[in-house]
């Protein structure tokens, strides 16, 4: 992963994009691997890990299923199947769970400006998904993982700077966070992927962000260009009015 600030002709636009439920179809992830889990342990063990996971979840903040993993072979140290699925979570072919379209945006975006996967996960498996989808070669291997994103934007600006951003995620909470941090020098886009895109209550209580879509395969149809422009000059003249 690269892990040093871009220079060149991208410099002034970077694009951020989201993983899981904007690259990837997460929930479609979380019903599979619930499904293999049933299938060689039964459901009482499927319920017991899935109750772990969401437990490290409201913990962390982030999906840890090899974390689970180990906590449920805490409580069963002699189960030698927790070894195949350990296996199996490593080798999931990602790549199946790409919405369509996902690689062609970010080819297109990479036209545009520097883009740059920006997600919130573990130290392994999120990694892992991105590798394995083939993610992190379409953007050259420009990805960061951090435990929660939305603190770690000084980071993000020191890594690629840029006059302005463009982020791509299907969280609404996370779109508002960082408007309330980067203001005008950001565009937000919000693809209506995955179960949180579609929770009433969280659409009700964040502002609409500044471009929504039904699937991130519609944003080649949009002129993004012309988007950012517009956003470009609204941080202009507030830099100006400072």
């Amino acid at each position: 992963m690269n892990r040093r600030s871009p220079h060149g002709p991208h410099e002034g636009l970077v694009f951020l994009v989201d993983i899981d439920n904007t690259l990837l179809d997460n929930d479609r992830i979380q019903l599979d691997i619930q499904q293999h889990f049933e299938r060689m342990l039964g459901a009482p063990v499927r319920d017991r890990y899935w109750t772990m996971q969401e437990q490290l979840f409201a913990q962390l903040g982030y999906r840890d299923y090899l974390g689970a993993l180990q906590r449920f072979r805490e409580e069963n140290p002699y189960d030698i199947r927790l070894l195949a699925l350990g296996e199996w979570l490593i080798d999931y072919p990602f790549a199946d769970r790409l919405y369509p379209r996902a690689l062609d945006v970010l080819k297109r975006l990479s036209v545009w400006g520097r883009t740059v996967v920006l997600s919130d996960g573990d130290v392994i498996f999120q990694p892992q998904k991105a590798k394995r989808s083939g993610i992190t070669h379409a953007v050259d291997g420009h990805v960061l993982i951090y435990i929660h994103k939305e603190d770690a934007l000084g980071d993000v600006e020191q890594r690629y700077p840029a006059h302005h951003y463009v982020l791509v995620d299907d969280k609404v909470r996370i779109l508002t966070a960082v408007k309330r941090i980067w203001g005008n020098r950001v565009t937000t886009v919000f693809p209506r992927q995955g179960v949180f895109a579609h929770d009433a209550s969280i659409l009700a209580s964040n502002p609409p962000p500044d471009l929504t879509v039904e699937h991130l395969g519609d944003l080649l149809e949009h002129d993004l260009p012309a988007l950012v422009a517009t956003f470009t000059s609204k941080s202009m003249v507030g830099e100006k009015a400072d």
